[in-house]
Parts: structure tokens; sequence; C-alpha cells
């Protein structure tokens, strides 16, 4: 396991995207619970979840999880990350819009400073000597730990580790792009290798796949009424080899796709915790025990060649 500062308890970062949306805040409260019971202590959310749901604003995710860190206690066991600029809009990572954007995230996750605070998309409207500038003022000023880039390439992430690096100013130490057994290249080729020179810790989101990887979904069929179906057809036809692979592993291992699918992801140069969400305590239990899951190297191998 790659070591970071943010990182902490199992290697497994609990994806919040689903609190205060397909998960209320009594099933969020339940999710937590678990995840603190079983050692859980990372947990990733957003300003931006879940503005996408009508009549939401966004800010709904931070907003229970802040609640929960209240009422429970645990804050100081906990290591949050939060993000910035959820549409990648010009202009959205100036100085002064990230300062502002990390009040109103502090003031809903009831909070005094975040330990991860990311980039959620790169934008080319702001000077990348004034987006490193910007970020490296809130390190200094003690509102948060760690900074992260999210959806970013090669180069851009390059060249703002670069830019940091110059300045003497806190860069990127953490990426978090979509990586799973299917969608590979955000996270593998040259990214790979700049994060692996550079000390920059990967923790890859949609581990499995916006479900796909759970085996749930075979066939157009599977999709109807789910709320995860639309982002999940995109996996049906170009997702079927890896699927297969999952099948033979569980077989012989007996753990359950979703099990298998994120200790693949564990296993790969570079990665300190995939991300994935649950909406009950069951689905914690389930992902949280692929934490200590080891696939042999012929399993490993079969998923690799697989996609």
């Amino acid at each position: 396991m790659s070591q970071h500062p943010a990182i902490a308890g199992i290697q497994l970062v609990l994806g919040g995207n689903v609190f205060g949306m397909t998960a209320d805040r009594d099933a969020s409260f339940e999710v937590l619970d678990t995840f603190y019971e079983l050692g859980g202590r990372m947990i990733d959310t957003a300003e931006g979840y879940s503005a996408w749901v009508p009549g939401h604003k966004g800010g709904e995710s931070e907003t229970v999880l802040g609640q929960w860190l209240e009422s429970r206690g645990v804050r100081a066991d906990m290591r949050i990350g939060t993000k910035t600029n959820m549409l990648g809009k010009p202009g959205m990572l100036s100085p002064d819009k990230v300062a502002a954007a990390l009040e109103g995230s502090l003031e809903r996750l009831r909070t005094d400073y975040v330990d991860l605070y990311y980039a959620h998309r790169d934008e080319t409207g702001t000077p990348l000597d004034e987006i490193v500038a910007g970020f490296d003022a809130l390190v200094r000023a003690g509102k948060v730990r760690s900074v992260g880039a999210s959806n970013f390439s090669a180069e851009r992430l390059g060249a703002a580790l670069d830019v940091a690096e110059r300045a003497g100013a806190t860069g990127y130490s953490v990426l978090q792009n979509e990586y799973n057994l299917i969608e590979r290249e955000a996270c593998e080729g040259d990214i790979r290798d700049l994060c692996l020179a550079r000390g920059v810790v990967m923790l890859p989101y949609f581990g499995l796949a916006s479900g796909f990887l759970t085996g749930k979904y075979r066939s157009e069929a599977d999709l109807a009424g789910r709320a995860r179906g639309e982002s999940v057809r995109r996996y049906l036809v170009k997702g079927a080899p890896a699927l297969a692979a999952l099948d033979a592993v569980v077989a012989e291992t007996g753990a359950s796709h979703a099990q298998v699918a994120l200790a693949w992801i564990n296993a790969q140069p570079g990665i300190g915790a995939p991300l994935a969400s649950a909406t009950s305590a069951a689905q914690v239990r389930e992902l949280c025990a692929a934490a200590s899951l080891q696939l042999s190297s012929e399993h490993l191998a079969l998923l690799t060649a697989a996609a």
C-alpha cells in the first residue's frame, strides 16, 4: 500500500456521493457507522454532490457527512477529502474562488480543516502558478492538510507539479482518476509512470464501474428501473471479458465480484486505495472485506489480461 498522510485505516476510501441522494440521512449514518466500526477512516466527498439531482443544489453529501462527524465526535479519527470545481469551468480554480468554495465545504462538514482538498476537474482559464498558489495558501493557513488533483491528464499534472516545485509550494500529492478493470487509461501508462516518479498516490474512483463489476448487470433487462442504469449501459459490451474473468476468479476464491474487482485495483502499482460507495451496512461489510483480500499472481494475470 502506498503511504500518504491522508490515508488511514483499511485500504478503502468510502465514496460519499450517495449521501443525501440514494442514501438518506438514516441510511448514510448506518453506512458511516459500519465503515467506522470496521476500521474505515477515509471518506471522499465533494461540494458538487449531488447537484445533478432535481431539487438539489450541491453540498448535500458534505452536509450529511458533517452531521455524522459532529454527532459521533470522530472528526479527529477520520481523513476527509472533498473537492471543488466539479464542472471544470474556466476561472473556478482561481485563488479567491477556491478559498470561497472551501469555506462553504468547511461549514457543511462542520470542521475547520480538510485532510485532502482536490481540484475536482482541471481548468485552463486560470494560470497554473495562480492555481498552485491558491491551494498552497490554504495549506499554509491550516485549513487544508494535503492537496489533490482529480480527472487530470499526465501533461497537466506534471506541469502543475513542476510549477509547485519551482515555487516551493505544496503540490498535488494525490490523483483521483477513473480506474477499474475496464477503464484503465486514466491511471496507467504515462500518468502512472509520472505518479510513481513524483510520489503522487492514486486513489481512483469508479472502482466497480458504476456497479457493473458487482456482476448484477449482464443485459439491458438488468438495467430496467435501476438508478445506475444509464451509467452502467456503456459497460455492457466492452466489459463482458472483464466480467467473465471475474466470474472465474469468484468461482475459485469464493470472494464476491466486488471484492475481487477492488482487490485487483489494490494490487496495482501506485495505488493507495480505491474508492467505492455503499448504501447499506451489508454493502459496507462486503467492500471492506476487499481491503484484506490477496489475489494470487495467476488470478491477477487473468484479470489484467481480460480487458
